[in-house]
């Protein structure tokens, strides 16, 4: 095989984000066809056959498939085509145009996930250039509606079309490098938590506001969100966030001497706990029609967000255990309730790949599986019996980590460019 000209593949993968930048994909509404195009376009052009998939109008799914010999099962590259609104009026650059300065590509999508994207349809490309002798299919592709919950999305492919991921691996976002404690620590989402809402709802008698009362629905209310606040809920260790923190403790960020040590190290991390817990917040209160009426049917909205494996009906109960001298009833908000998200191994041959990968750029870092606290379209593909890693290739900084659903969102070169060739390395690996 010849040797990759990486600069030249630089150059045209920087324009290639560029131009995909432009494309507006704001969701709401969406409109993601002209993206599906434009990528599609890119990959019809090297000869590799590509699918649009419409699922409303406007808005288009494109799936690409790089045919190997079939002695293994199709191995994903798999990411989504929509990006959240801006508030333009924060912006220092326009949004939308995708402006390079000072090694710096600033647009929304940037980082979530466009940059992810090309990353991605470069590796295609790259291995269809070099003639890679696949023992597995490559396939791309690229969905609406990721940032509006994926119904329109992933959410409608697995249930229409489930042959456009009839796959063993995929590789979506979740996660990325980062520093942390004078290390770079590669952090591969193998798993992620899962949303349970929950509706907690207080009764009474009502009344005039200028009596006494003793029993007040919006009183009983917050005394329960109060306890709920301060519940006390200890740790718990999965296979994968376990081996997480042991490699964390073993690189000396965090202390594992004991596993008392270990949790007060979790615990003090804010962005850490929630890996090993389920959480709960407060998000909308409900209560009241008229200022001296007093409420008589009182309610809140928790955001609940579970780890795999955790029977929802028993959350449930123990939710309403914590408040039972209350007298608040806890509902679900879903109907059908959610059903508990089934955990996927981490010691597998794209962990592997990835780990080679990673190392062999970054010699001493860290790579461990973690699990995403929040929703990817991941959840989708495990549920189906994928394994599916959320991973981007990539030490982001905390600059450019803030540009996530933030203002002046921005990719810088460098970080792009080695993201590409990771990618690629990882796909050569595992498919070869």
């Amino acid at each position: 095989m010849p040797d990759i000209d990486w600069p030249a593949v630089h150059a045209e993968a920087l324009d290639i984000l560029r131009e995909y930048l432009r494309i507006d994909t704001t969701n709401p509404p969406g409109n993601e066809a002209p993206a599906a195009r434009f990528l599609g376009g890119l990959l019809e052009a090297e000869g590799i056959p590509v699918e649009y998939v419409e699922i409303d109008p406007g808005r288009e799914a494109v799936h690409a498939r790089l045919g190997g010999d079939g002695s293994k099962r199709p191995f994903l590259l798999s990411n989504h085509l929509d990006v959240v609104p801006v508030e333009a009026a924060h912006w220092t650059k326009p949004p939308f145009e995708a402006v390079l300065e000072e090694g710096r590509v600033y647009g929304r999508g940037a980082i979530d996930m466009k940059g992810f994207g090309v990353m991605q349809l470069v590796a295609l490309l790259t291995a269809k250039r070099q003639g890679l002798p696949l023992k597995r299919d490559l396939w791309f592709l690229g969905t609406p509606d990721e940032e509006a919950g994926s119904a329109r999305g992933m959410g409608w492919i697995v249930e229409h079309r489930p042959d456009l991921v009839d796959v063993e691996f995929a590789l979506n976002e979740g996660d990325s490098g980062r520093l942390s404690g004078g290390r770079t620590v590669f952090s591969v989402a193998a798993n992620e938590k899962f949303g349970c809402p929950l509706r907690l709802v207080a009764t009474g008698a009502g009344g005039h506001g200028s009596f006494i009362h003793t029993d007040n629905s919006m009183v009983r209310l917050a005394k329960a969100l109060v306890r709920l606040d301060e519940w006390q809920r200890g740790l718990t260790f999965a296979p994968d966030t376990r081996a997480y923190v042991d490699r964390l403790a073993e690189a000396g960020i965090l202390d594992g001497g004991t596993d008392e040590a270990l949790a007060a190290s979790i615990r003090a991390r804010r962005g850490l706990t929630p890996m090993f817990m389920n959480t709960l917040n407060v998000t909308m209160v409900n209560a009241g029609v008229k200022r001296n009426v007093l409420p008589s049917r009182s309610e809140a909205i928790l955001d609940c967000r579970l780890l795999p494996g955790q029977d929802t009906e028993e959350w449930r109960q123990q939710v309403a255990e914590v408040v039972a001298d209350l007298e608040i009833a806890v509902e679900f908000v879903n109907d059908p309730q959610p059903t508990a998200m089934p955990r996927t191994e981490w010691d597998t041959e794209l962990f592997h790949a990835i780990e080679a990968s990673v190392r062999s750029v970054f010699e001493d870092a860290v790579v461990a599986p973690t699990m995403t606290i929040g929703a990817t379209d991941n959840r989708f593909l495990r549920a189906r019996g994928v394994v599916s890693y959320g991973f981007a290739p990539a030490v982001y900084s905390r600059e450019e980590n803030n540009g996530f659903h933030g203002n002046d969102e921005f990719i810088s070169v460098e970080t792009f460019n080695t993201g590409c060739e990771l990618t690629y390395d990882i796909v050569r690996r595992l498919c070869t």
